[in-house]
């Protein structure tokens, strides 16, 4: 399917199923909020990767406008829904402010491995306890997807983009499984590190090494 939609683009990654609070104030913005919420029509929030909007990105839909303060500042709470694919950008719109995109909605396979799941939660959890962090995702094990884990597994900005746009459950969480792989150690190292400049100028208890061995 193509259609048009309005455009946000944020330096960040939306994943489908997210919920994300948003503060909406700039003008042009403010205005497509409040189109968007009385004809109840989602937007897009495409990913700003190295000053430019990038072809990949999410569709929102507003679930609650939290707070309208007195100078047209908004406070919502968004969700997202599918991920697009920018064809073409819109940048002017005639009476608008905003601008908008030609999207289309390429087929994501959500078949799930809960093997996989499994792993990526276990490593998740192991780099949390590192960072001294606690993350309750309130669901069960069969019902996380790699976009609930993503935002939690270290990934960059690059990386989390480069998820977004894996079409396959399978693809995700075997990304998200590798990354952790990798970034544990690095986590795991640099706690030691921390611990040992910690204890600079403490008193140590260590064993001397016995020369009659």
């Amino acid at each position: 399917m193509t259609n048009f939609i309005p455009i946000f683009p944020l330096g960040i990654v939306v994943y489908p199923g997210e919920q994300l609070n948003l503060h909406i104030f700039e003008s042009r913005y403010k205005e497509l909020i409040n189109e968007c919420y009385a004809e109840a029509k989602p937007f897009g929030i495409p990913t700003v990767l190295n000053n430019g909007v990038a072809d990949m990105g999410t569709l929102v839909e507003i679930v609650e406008i939290v707070e309208v303060y007195p100078d047209g500042k908004i406070d919502i709470r968004t969700k997202g829904l599918d991920v697009f694919r920018i064809l073409e950008i819109v940048k002017s719109i005639p009476e608008k402010q905003y601008s908008g995109a030609i999207v289309n909605y390429p087929d994501n396979n959500t078949k799930s491995s809960k093997l996989l799941i499994e792993k990526v939660l276990t490593g998740i959890r192991s780099l949390h306890k590192l960072l001294n962090v606690t993350k309750d995702f309130k669901k069960e094990v069969d019902a996380l997807t790699s976009y609930d884990l993503a935002h939690h597994a270290g990934l960059s900005l690059e990386e989390e983009y480069e998820l977004l746009g894996l079409m396959h459950e399978l693809q995700r969480l075997e990304y998200l499984k590798r990354h952790l792989q990798k970034v544990l150690p690095v986590v795991a190292g640099m706690e030691t590190l921390k611990e040992k400049i910690q204890l600079n100028g403490h008193f140590k208890e260590l064993k001397g090494f016995n020369l009659d061995l």
